[in-house]
């Protein structure tokens, strides 16, 4: 499961639960069209695909949806307060409707998938309802709800990628940037929709990916993004898989995710390569010297644990034990010393106990994460869980549970970061600091932002910058550049 909303432990700048294009091209077109995206980082990759699906189609981006001809919201459903912000920002929407009649509302994504027909028939609140897997089938579908019709596309592929469309890159900062490499999740996992929302796994080929990342990288981007539901289990063979390998391999050459991520660091050595997410599972010793063989791959995994407990897991079917997991860290430890770790935790899932909890809690403090995202247990129906077991914690014993979580990640991430006192890293710049334009903001290679001054260099956004770390927030390391 990719990064969604809920509590993160970084004060400094994280990606936002939405966000609107900020790229005003309009002009260049006859229609204007509105997106905003929720949840998880695929979202935001795909909606860069619908903003190029839609440019084809005569759409330009506009950041004011009033003046908006049709307006998207990429939607997630991994929570029951993702879904709740989507209907609040829909009533908005109807309400500029009724002034502007002519104004399509659609709903894509997740939410779409999991309700299908309801957003249409019953909350009369769009237009379109379209899944993750029927974004080409976008200009047909505005078409019919052009003439009065209510448009619905939800069928899920096996075959679906979207490997052939260049997306445009909403509200860049130039810098970084996500490149989608396989798409749905073959994990059940009890709580989560994903894969009834997004479907079966599918890897998009190793030759598009390369192209895309060297295509971003001759753009003037630094950073890239491999994502996916599960990047670890990402498998592609192919006709022209042996032509990637070198002279004289076979024609069923395979192409492993260690395989793709060494492809993708060999483009230039000044492009980062980062990945998300994996399935501790799947993450295999081949990626982790992968890892440390490329110094532009950063030292940085996300590895959701969610929780603590064995018994907890079982029931989650996460497919191992607390004590695998920690081998698994371990793992990590040994092969890159230097590697950050972050995760996702989810607290007062059905029929958690105190001592369950306690078994999270020491987990955290074992792992010594940098940054984990941190939610309490939402049941989403159709899940495994829903059908399975009684919601049976109360409300107020998960937020107080949560609240124990958050306390103890604040303490680790201030303890992470106070380590890293008097170190020098290289900072990749990505732009001002949230709390001052008198500051760059930039990460290293661990993914923790890092904060400095800009008088007395002559840096811009997109320069690599070492920086000495001299001081710290729980979120935020803040040093000073060294000059060259």
């Amino acid at each position: 499961m990719l990064e969604s909303l809920g509590t993160s432990s970084h004060d400094e700048e994280r990606q936002g639960e939405s966000y609107a294009p900020l790229v005003a091209d309009s002009q260049n077109y006859r229609k204007k069209f509105y997106i905003e995206s929720y949840g998880c980082a695929m979202n935001f990759s795909d909606s860069e695909i619908v903003a190029s699906i839609l440019n084809d189609n005569g759409f330009g981006a506009t950041a004011n949806y009033e003046e908006a001809d049709l307006v998207l919201l990429n939607t997630c459903s991994i929570r029951e307060k993702a879904e709740q912000t989507v209907r609040s920002r829909l009533h908005i929407f109807r309400q500029v409707k009724r002034s502007r009649p002519g104004m399509l509302i659609g709903v894509l994504g997740c939410m779409a998938e999991r309700l299908k027909e309801k957003f249409l028939q019953e909350e009369r609140l769009v237009d379109m309802v379209v899944g993750p897997d029927a974004y080409r089938a976008l200009p047909v579908l505005i078409g019919e709800a052009e003439t009065g019709q209510k448009a619905v596309n939800v069928l899920l592929s096996r075959e679906e990628t979207y490997a052939d469309i260049s997306p445009v890159r909403l509200d860049s900062n130039g810098v970084a940037a996500f490149v989608s490499i396989m798409r749905g999740c073959n994990n059940m996992c009890s709580f989560c929709v994903v894969p009834f929302t997004r479907g079966r796994e599918r890897s998009r080929d190793a030759i598009s990916i390369v192209r895309e990342c060297q295509d971003l990288f001759d753009s003037g981007y630094k950073e890239v993004t491999l994502l996916g539901q599960n990047v670890d289990s990402y498998y592609w063979i192919g006709e022209e898989a042996a032509g990637m390998a070198g002279p004289g391999s076979a024609t069923d050459t395979v192409v492993t995710f260690a395989a793709l991520l060494e492809k993708v660091a060999l483009i230039d050595p000044s492009l980062r390569v980062r990945f998300s997410t994996s399935h501790p599972k799947d993450i295999t010793d081949e990626v982790l010297h992968t890892m440390a063989r490329h110094e532009n791959i950063c030292r940085y995994i996300h590895l959701p644990v969610q929780s603590g407990s064995t018994r907890i897991l079982q029931l989650m079917n996460r497919t191992y034990t607390r004590e695998w997991y920690l081998a698994k860290i371990d793992r990590i430890r040994a092969i890159l010393p230097d590697c950050g770790l972050s995760t996702d935790i989810i607290t007062g899932f059905c029929s958690e106990t105190e001592e369950d909890h306690q078994d999270t809690l020491s987990l955290l403090e074992y792992a010594r994460y940098d940054m984990s995202y941190m939610f309490f247990y939402s049941e989403r129906p159709g899940t495994l869980a829903a059908r399975r077991y009684k919601d049976d914690i109360p409300e107020e014993t998960k937020k107080r549970r949560l609240d124990e979580v958050v306390k103890l990640q604040k303490k680790l991430s201030l303890v992470n970061n106070c380590a890293d006192i008097g170190k020098i890293f290289e900072v990749l710049i990505d732009g001002d600091s949230k709390r001052s334009a008198e500051d760059w903001k930039g990460r290293n290679s661990q993914n923790k932002v890092v904060v400095f001054p800009k008088a007395g260099g002559s840096y811009q956004k997109g320069d690599y910058v070492r920086v000495k770390v001299e001081d710290c927030t729980g979120g935020t390391l803040i040093g000073t550049a060294l000059l060259s």
